[in-house]
């Protein structure tokens, strides 16, 4: 049996393949584009990636966000950019004495930063672009443009704990009043009652599987992006503080080097869901999103503020990213057990102390009592 002999690809028409490649992802797309100088230079067209973003997240069809990634390079920098997830291993291993006594020295100068170095950051320069989905359709996709209240006159924003709510300051551009909801008719379970939730929890089972976040940061001066979130869940809560609430919390571990003593910090992502409806209520089972956050906390918990949240951003968005998934659970799980070992020592601490008190006072009470015996 003869074969009749196959043309090489630059004999294929460039149309066919674009046409190929405006179905694929952004991996295989990228893959593609690694086989062969002609697929390279087909793959670079911006509209493909364009396809790819505005499928991945739904937020970028918007055409003042389109504007916004033109300007910072283009989709095909902006996906390789926020695909990947920023990942920080540097972790160092737990020493008693690295953190609990780092107030002690540093000057209020150094912990609070320098307010010269900190007005080159214009807080008017961060975009945050969200898309939250469930079970692979997007649920809801928002923009904020700016950290809300950071240029007041009285210069709160540098000293307080840095916390972006923004369920309160993204512009809301669609028809309704802004909520977000998921239902049955979203791949919820049908829940009969809180009372058989409580014993199952195939409600909390089923958010912590189905949901995934995207919060992208975007620095329009630096013209850089990076994606702060976690995309699944890294843990959370259910039935607090009510017994209708669900807390997830994703997030990521973030270089703090010559801007905390820690030198990392973790940036929390919080997502709180209420339960309006159960099947007994005769409606299908519905929730609301009722909170949609993020904050920076440094080794011993504590709110990072404002000023110091800047510069964490800024150096976020060229730290090192990666796609495998398991490097940043790792990096999470070796900073949670860090910040415990931190506690752990930090409790025994004031455990002595408390005992040194208490034997103090004692000693003090029988030498009283000595001496006017």
């Amino acid at each position: 049996m003869s074969v009749a002999p196959v043309e090489g690809i630059p004999a294929l028409s460039s149309d066919l393949f674009y046409d190929i490649f405006r179905r694929l992802d952004g991996a295989t797309l990228a893959s593609a584009a690694c086989t062969c100088a002609t697929l390279c230079s087909i793959s670079k067209e911006e509209s493909l990636w364009e396809n790819v973003c505005s499928s991945m997240w739904p937020s970028t069809n918007r055409e003042d966000v389109k504007s916004l990634i033109s300007s910072i390079g283009g989709f095909r920098k902006f996906y390789a950019d926020c695909f990947p997830i920023v990942v920080n291993k540097e972790v160092v291993e737990y020493q008693p004495n690295n953190y609990h006594e780092y107030p002690d020295n540093w000057t209020e100068a150094e912990y609070y930063g320098d307010m010269n170095e900190s007005e080159n950051i214009c807080p008017s320069d961060f975009v945050s672009i969200i898309d939250i989905r469930f079970k692979g359709k997007p649920v809801c996709s928002k923009v904020l443009w700016g950290i809300p209240n950071a240029n007041s006159y009285d210069g709160w924003f540098y000293n307080c704990p840095f916390r972006i709510d923004f369920l309160t300051y993204a512009d809301r551009d669609d028809n309704n009043d802004g909520s977000v909801h998921l239902s049955v008719s979203d791949g919820l379970p049908h829940i009969s009652s809180m009372e058989r939730e409580r014993k199952d929890g195939k409600l909390w089972r089923e958010l912590c599987e189905g949901l995934q976040l995207s919060w992208i940061i975007v620095n329009k001066k630096m013209k850089q992006a990076a994606n702060l979130a976690s995309w699944s869940p890294l843990g959370g809560q259910r039935h607090w503080p009510t017994d209708r609430d669900f807390v997830i919390r994703f997030g990521s571990v973030l270089p703090a080097k010559d801007i905390l003593p820690c030198q990392v910090v973790e940036c929390i992502l919080i997502m709180k869901f209420r339960v309006v409806h159960t099947e007994e209520e005769g409606v299908q089972t519905t929730l609301k999103l009722t909170e949609l956050s993020m904050q920076l906390e440094d080794m011993e918990g504590a709110h990072v503020n404002g000023r110091n949240s800047l510069h964490i951003l800024k150096d976020a968005l060229s730290s090192r990213r990666s796609k495998n998934y398991g490097e940043v659970l790792e990096s999470c799980h070796m900073y949670s057990k860090v910040q415990n070992e931190l506690k752990e020592e930090k409790m025994r601490n004031e455990s002595r102390l408390d005992r040194l008190c208490i034997l103090s006072g004692i000693a003090a009470f029988m030498t009283f009592w000595y001496c006017v015996l």
